[in-house]
């Protein structure tokens, strides 16, 4: 039997023993109670509080600028803007709304006020001018978002040449869609960590794959050679209401384009605006067209090349050619007698361009029409460029051919013309116009593009003879008007007809005028075509591209600091 001290020991060890019991389960329920919060669901709540104190968004990187050559003046970049959403019902200061907003929008306090006692949502695009007015006066019922806009400041000027991009954020025509992956941004998660009340305070990896901004571009273009060939184009519509007109300036040793104007253009701020797709559309890469005289000189180098004729081989010209069908009449139906192969290009003589075809013979002339490029495209990196293959005069009918060698019934675009000029003007070599420089990458490194140098076409000695030839056709044939005083500029005019649209003929009412050149030229420096759709008033292109030729050449010739080739006074 337990004594009564006995039995106070043994109720007190009880107690302990419960006490101790208590406090093992406790402690047992508090592990469980960790493992659960830290490593079972630890994920879960870490990703709870991060919900508190962390935003992850999505963002894509800004887009790549667009620069004329100099990388100083921009053709294409970006500005920050903000679309502000308006709820009327909860607007509590509607008329200082109206006024903050009239400011800003450039429209009447009224019309706004109107919007806001009508009571329907409606939304804004603003810049931060006016988002940090709202902020400041505190307005409820707004709230907005912030995007990124394209803009381009230049606005027409070169607009067929950057194209622009839409709504979707896509570069669609032009440079901006020609290299729209390399220039659009790549989309990434950003981490956004909040202050106690919601504000952002900084921004960090967190883990995720940020966004990438876009690689940016360096043109060829030189803007001053751009604006003043626009304003030439400009020029040609108003004093013989061209159609329409292109003007393509480029290096023909490196393959750079230093102009590419055309007219109409458009501003790519107001796409929208623009009423036909047609609008948007390249003359220079995307229009075909029959380029008439301007192609004897392609006739020529292959004949010279094939050595079936020297510049001073002669032939007699009777003022046609019968080959079946219909005689081939030289223009005006003029007859010039005995004549030289210079004096063939001199006069733009088209028997004397079917005499050296058909000392070629078709194979050998549409071989070298192949070479010239005139069947291909010449792959210039604007998007959509189109070309003929033009098999009807591939299949090889004796007058097809014939009248092909003056450039009738062969289609070309203006830039495969100018690629074809710049093999005779570089010594012989194919070389692909180009219209980037340079890629600046996201670093701001800088990756020069190098030119696309092909095979030779001619001799050395077939260009230098041909561009000889070419220069008496400035300084004493119908390209007098071409001429600059104290430069040798080798050059071509050409008065083509157009087709009629049902294929039977030509119109007899409308031309093609164009010139093409190039100088100084013994060492060139620029290749120029100046090729005006359907001018009125003027007869040839001799009256109307060869003297904006002449006008262009003197401008790139001061602008450069040309030395001259002799003193104009010489001659």
């Amino acid at each position: 039997m337990l004594t009564r001290r006995g039995s106070i020991v043994f109720m007190f060890e009880k107690r302990v023993y419960f006490v101790f019991l208590i406090f093992v389960c406790f402690l047992s329920l508090l592990v469980f109670k960790l493992y659960s919060l830290q490593i079972k669901n630890g994920d879960y709540y870490h990703a709870l509080a991060l919900g508190q104190q962390v935003s992850i968004e999505k963002e894509k990187g800004e887009r790549g600028e667009i620069f004329f050559g100099d990388r100083k003046t921009p053709l294409a970049t970006n500005i920050e803007k903000f679309v502000l959403y308006v709820y009327p019902s909860k607007v509590d200061k509607k008329r200082e709304l109206s006024q903050v907003l009239s400011g800003v929008l450039n429209t009447s306090p009224e019309s706004i006020l109107e919007k806001l006692q009508g009571g329907k949502t409606f939304r804004e695009e603003v810049g931060e001018k006016a988002i940090s007015k709202i902020k400041k006066e505190n307005f409820k019922g707004v709230s907005w978002q912030k995007f990124e806009k394209r803009i381009y400041p230049q606005k027409s000027l070169a607009g067929r040449v950057i194209g622009f991009v839409n709504e979707a954020g896509k570069g669609q025509y032009g440079i901006e869609g020609y290299y729209n992956k390399i220039l659009e941004g790549k989309e990434g998660f950003i981490r956004k960590d909040k202050a106690p009340f919601g504000y952002l305070v900084s921004f960090s990896g967190g883990g995720f794959e940020p966004p990438k901004n876009g690689e940016g571009l360096i043109l060829t273009l030189d803007f001053n050679i751009q604006y003043f060939s626009q304003n030439l184009l400009e020029e040609a519509f108003k004093e013989w209401k061209i159609d329409s007109g292109q003007i393509i300036v480029e290096n023909p040793l490196t393959g750079e384009i230093l102009a590419l104007a055309e007219f109409p253009s458009f501003d790519p701020n107001k796409y929208q605006e623009v009423s036909t797709l047609r609008e948007f559309i390249s003359d220079s890469v995307q229009k075909l067209f029959e380029p008439g005289s301007v192609l004897k000189a392609l006739t020529m180098a292959a004949a010279l090349q094939e050595k079936e004729v020297t510049p001073d081989t002669t032939y007699e010209d009777v003022g046609f050619v019968k080959l079946g069908g219909k005689p081939i009449y030289n223009y005006h139906r003029k007859v010039w007698g005995e004549e030289t192969m210079t004096e063939v290009l001199e006069k733009s003589i088209n028997t004397g361009a079917v005499f050296c075809e058909q000392k070629l013979g078709k194979d050998r002339f549409l071989k070298y029409l192949s070479k010239f490029g005139c069947f291909k495209p010449t792959g210039i990196d604007l998007q959509g460029e189109t070309y003929s293959a033009n098999k009807n005069l591939r299949r090889g009918n004796e007058r097809d051919v014939a009248v092909a060698s003056f450039g009738q019934g062969i289609d070309i675009t203006p830039i495969q013309l100018v690629q074809a000029y710049s093999i005779i003007a570089n010594g012989g070599r194919l070389i692909k116009p180009h219209l980037v420089k340079a890629i600046i990458g996201p670093d701001e490194q800088i990756k020069k593009v190098e030119p696309e140098i092909g095979p030779q076409i001619i001799s050395q000695d077939t260009s230098s003879k041909l561009t000889s030839m070419l220069v008496d056709v400035v300084e004493k044939g119908f390209g007098k008007r071409g001429r600059v005083k104290g430069y040798f500029i080798a050059g071509k005019t050409g008065t083509a007809q157009i087709p009629l649209l049902n294929g039977r003929g030509y119109d007899p009412e409308r031309t093609i005028q164009s010139f093409i050149g190039y100088g100084p030229a013994i060492n060139p420096k620029f290749l120029i075509l100046i090729k005006l759709d359907n001018p009125k008033g003027v007869g040839t292109s001799e009256y109307s591209a060869a003297p904006l030729f002449r006008k262009l050449a003197k401008y790139i010739i001061d602008l450069e600091d040309l030395p001259p080739d002799y003193s104009e006074y010489e001659q």
